[in-house]
């Protein structure tokens, strides 16, 4: 396991358009299945990293509270599953069922997503206004395994809020932390 800090991608960049199928459905997901939410939540996950696991119900409630609240929530998982068996497609579509995601679980399997967005580890969050312009980059909330925070999502959910209530994020954010993306080898 490798401790990556997010890459903090330039605010305002517009979000990249992506094809990739839901593990779950089988469904071909793309923005165009968001277009007429007022923001858009972009989860990169996995299933193996101990930083996913610490905050994996949390990222269920969030699926729940903000869904019904005009929100589009996609989670990707970019992992390299041949070489990580526990992030291939079958296994991810076993923890959305046990976690009970309402939301879009899916695998890029190229990796082409996951380099688009600039994501470079589990968990890695990218929240887009209505306009699809990324307005929030960073950590779900300060809890890491072992730190006995507790998990709330606070620094995320604040970013929600603000979008959906039409107001400014703040700009002060903290890069989210957790394993490297597993890349292919070149």
């Amino acid at each position: 396991m490798s401790l990556t800090e997010s890459t903090m991608v330039a605010l305002g960049v517009q979000a990249p358009d992506f094809r990739l199928p839901d593990v779950v459905s089988g469904r071909t997901i793309s923005l165009q299945n968001f277009a007429a939410q007022h923001a858009l939540l972009v989860m990169f996950i996995c299933r193996h990293c101990p930083y996913v696991q610490h905050v994996q119900q949390e990222l269920a409630r969030l699926g729940r509270d903000y869904g019904a609240r005009n929100a589009g929530i996609v989670a990707i998982s970019a992992n390299d599953a041949k070489a990580y068996r526990d992030d291939a497609p079958e296994r991810l579509k076993a923890m959305a069922q046990e976690l009970k995601f309402t939301f879009p679980y899916c695998y890029d399997e190229s990796q082409a997503t996951a380099r688009a967005y600039g994501a470079v580890c589990t968990p890695d969050f990218f929240l887009f206004d209505g306009g699809r312009r990324l307005v929030y980059r960073g950590q779900l909330d300060d809890s890491r395994p072992g730190n006995s925070k507790p998990v709330t999502g606070r620094d995320l959910r604040e970013a929600l809020d603000a979008v959906l209530a039409g107001q400014p994020v703040n700009s002060q954010q903290l890069p989210s932390v957790g394993c490297n993306i597993k890349w292919k080898p070149a």
